[in-house]
């Protein structure tokens, strides 16, 4: 008897993707979590009905949302996104991203959102790289940390930035993601 006789997927079929990835939300309304940054007139749920799109740290503990949130975020606001980890990337990569970023609003007049996750783990001078595509508007920076901000970050970033504190899930909430 097949797999396919038997009520399988093919082993083709399957989706390979880990089940983290497969159960991330898609739209903002799929957010689960973070009441009090999404609930009617908090902060990001204000900006994103809003359509001010503007830079933050994300911090919080693992599993929280940061990446998601972020992606979400940028999809919402129709923003152009790309994702760097500060355990890979260095300055090269932040000037290659800004040159994609101008060119996207070049060519379409979209903004880009940068993430940085582990944004704790760069030094000051890396992180004083972003500062003058922030300042024009190049890119719309989000940092995801699970350090406190006020002690990793430098001054002149933070000042550029919102932070946003990320809580871990609530009992209930797991229940619903399940």
């Amino acid at each position: 008897m097949s797999n396919s006789a038997k009520g399988l997927l093919p082993l083709a079929e399957l989706d390979a993707r880990p089940l983290a990835d497969r159960m991330r939300p898609r739209t903002i309304d799929d957010y689960v979590g973070q009441a009090h940054l999404f609930g009617p007139g908090k902060p990001l749920r204000r900006m994103l009905e809003g359509g001010q799109l503007h830079s933050m740290i994300l911090w919080g503990p693992p599993g929280t949302g940061k990446t998601t949130l972020a992606r979400l975020v940028a999809d919402t606001c129709d923003a152009h996104f790309i994702a760097l980890s500060a355990v890979m990337a260095g300055v090269k990569d932040i000037r290659a991203a800004a040159e994609q970023a101008r060119a996207v609003r070049e060519e379409s007049g979209r903004r880009t959102v940068l993430f940085l996750d582990e944004v704790h783990r760069f030094n000051k001078a890396q992180q004083d790289a972003f500062l003058p595509w922030v300042e024009d508007g190049t890119l719309v920076f989000i940092g995801a940390t699970t350090e406190n901000p006020s002690f990793e970050l430098n001054n002149a970033l933070l000042s550029r930035a919102r932070v946003y504190v990320l809580r871990s899930l609530a009992e209930e909430d797991i229940r619903r993601v399940l």
